[in-house]
């Protein structure tokens, strides 16, 4: 019997599997002299990374979803002019080439993993970038997934978005790095793929080409050369899983509710047209959280009125007749805009971001809600629209008031901060509805930030402080009559989606991959059932134990889907 290995559980399921190691990414040469002229290296290497960033951009087009998004944030990576530069400083001081390229290309990531948050989860990202663009080079085999010739556990330090995007769920059974958060690409992406994957494990250094593994996309657990009957356990667990989701598309299907007909509105996140496409075709009751920043990230003048009218039509129209709630632009901080003058902020995650980035650019946010109204309008479709990082109910109130200038009747905030959920009340007095965003609520109830994974136990969405949170928003909106939605990642959690439902949630939004599963286990499950996991997760101390506790209460059928 070999050894247990723990990590953070980002997909959930059991598979037992082969280990294949990613190879070893190209390194510049210890004995590399320096080209005699610089001119001419910096177009070699302009023209690798060049090659570099076309490449992700035919990925991109043949990848639907967030996977295509995230290769083309990556390309515009790759022909960022700031590393122009940078190289180029570098190669006039002497510096071999690669070196140039591995030295600048660093310098970048340690400014992006010193901002936290959103930029620093595209180091990983650069870094595949430089990757590539060092093979190009010094004439290397381009780094990527092995093929082993038969289905096999894929490890490595960190997957690229060019390689997770392109993932065959047919050939890598599941996936185990050593970096990687929640809301990094290779989570987002194993997830949409239904790839179990276990992130943040320091002791997927060690697992070796040929090793048998089972890997624990729930729980985060590793086990390397296990026995018989723990291999027997693992097949138990993954047919079970398997019957229960050829029930599920044979089944489930319409609106979301309990065992006993109480409502839950089975709503989806997109990011963008794209997202949007995909995500429309799903059996869903419209949108949940429409993310509009993609058209304001990455570029250096902001999008006019007409282009964003144009642009949120085409996602309404994709959703007609089903209502979509949009959420304004969350930017700022560790999001920042090319063309807004950001202050220096020692502490991204606590400066100034999403709505508070109103009261210095009133334009961005008019602008906004002007082009969501035409888009309405254009489309028939109707539009919500909330406001993220909300704090106090004065926000809230003005908020609303700048919707219903330009004619949005119905208008909410989310709820991410700690101050937001306990005085929820008073912030349902001023709008129609409060969505929670569990990833942002629990960072800042546990003051751990979402992007480092030594942290994970803290985050994890089971915590009954933060389940205590969602709670007093639950009562708020039934005192006062009002929806309460969750947006978070914990509402793709199938057996977390009935608890959610017994603290007093109207409506769920995650990605459309896991609607059938959170619709079957809801349907599973009578309300007054929900009410118990609920209260049984919120007298626990862990969240260990209280994902324990609402699993005593739980539909066997639904315990084999989530275990």
């Amino acid at each position: 019997m070999g050894c247990q290995l723990t990590g953070l559980g980002v997909s959930p399921g059991t598979v037992v599997g082969v280990v294949a190691r990613l190879g070893a990414p190209p390194r510049p040469p210890a004995d590399e002299v320096c080209g005699t002229n610089p001119a001419a290296e910096l177009e070699r290497v302009r023209s690798a990374l060049a090659m570099v960033a076309g490449l992700l951009e035919e990925r991109a087009a043949t990848v639907p979803g967030a996977g295509g998004a995230i290769l083309r944030a990556t390309a515009l990576m790759a022909r960022d002019p700031g590393l122009d530069s940078a190289v180029r400083g570098l190669l006039e001081q002497g510096c071999p080439t690669a070196r140039a390229l591995d030295t600048a290309v660093e310098s970048f990531c340690e400014a992006l993993e010193g901002a936290g948050g959103y930029l620093a989860e595209r180091a990983a990202d650069l870094r595949d970038v430089r990757d590539r663009a060092l093979a190009h080079l010094l004439d290397l085999p381009t780094p990527g997934i092995p093929h082993p010739g038969h289905p096999f556990v894929l490890v490595g330090r960190d997957l690229s978005p060019a390689d997770t995007a392109t993932l065959d769920p047919a050939e890598v059974l599941g996936i185990v790095t050593e970096l990687g958060g929640q809301t990094s690409h290779t989570a987002i992406l194993a997830k949409g793929l239904g790839i179990p994957a276990v992130l943040c494990c320091p002791g997927a250094r060690d697992l070796a080409d040929g090793e048998v593994v089972i890997v624990d996309g729930s729980t985060g657990g590793v086990m390397v050369d296990p026995d018989r009957a723990a291999l027997a356990e693992a097949r138990r667990l993954a047919s079970a899983r398997a019957a229960v989701r050829r029930r599920i598309a044979a089944s489930a299907s319409g609106p979301g509710q309990t065992a006993d007909g109480h409502p839950v509105s089975l709503l989806v996140n997109v990011d963008g047209l794209d997202g949007a496409l995909r995500a429309a075709a799903a059996d869903s009751e419209g949108v949940g959280l429409f993310r509009t920043e993609a058209l304001f990230l990455d570029r250096t003048t902001a999008p006019s009125v007409a282009e964003q009218a144009a642009a949120y039509a085409r996602v309404l129209a994709a959703f007609a007749p089903r209502p979509v709630i949009a959420r304004t632009l969350d930017a700022g901080a560790d999001k920042p805009l090319a063309f807004v003058e950001h202050a220096r902020e020692e502490n991204p995650a606590l400066g100034v971001r999403g709505y508070r980035m109103a009261a210095s650019q009133p334009d961005l946010l008019d602008a906004q809600l002007a082009a969501l109204a035409r888009a309405a309008g254009d489309t028939g479709v109707e539009v919500r629209v909330m406001a993220p990082m909300v704090s106090v109910p004065a926000e809230a109130a003005a908020f609303r008031e700048a919707a219903g200038r330009h004619g949005l009747r119905t208008a909410g905030v989310m709820v991410e901060v700690p101050a937001a959920a306990l005085r929820a009340g008073d912030l349902l007095a001023e709008v129609d509805f409060v969505s929670i965003g569990t990833n942002d609520l629990a960072q800042y109830t546990f003051a751990a930030d979402r992007a480092c994974g030594e942290l994970s136990d803290l985050l994890d969405p089971w915590q009954p402080a933060l389940l205590d949170l969602v709670a007093a928003v639950g009562a708020a909106g039934r005192a006062l009559g009002r929806p309460v939605g969750v947006c978070g990642e914990a509402a793709s959690d199938p057996l977390l989606a009935c608890v959610l439902v017994g603290l007093g949630v109207t409506s769920l939004s995650m990605a459309a991959g896991v609607l059938p599963e959170v619709r079957f286990a809801l349907a599973a499950h009578q309300m007054r059932t929900c009410a118990e996991m609920a209260r049984a997760a919120r007298a626990a101390r862990s969240a260990v134990a209280a994902r324990d506790a609402a699993r005593a209460l739980a539909d066997p059928e639904v315990l084999a889907m989530v275990r």
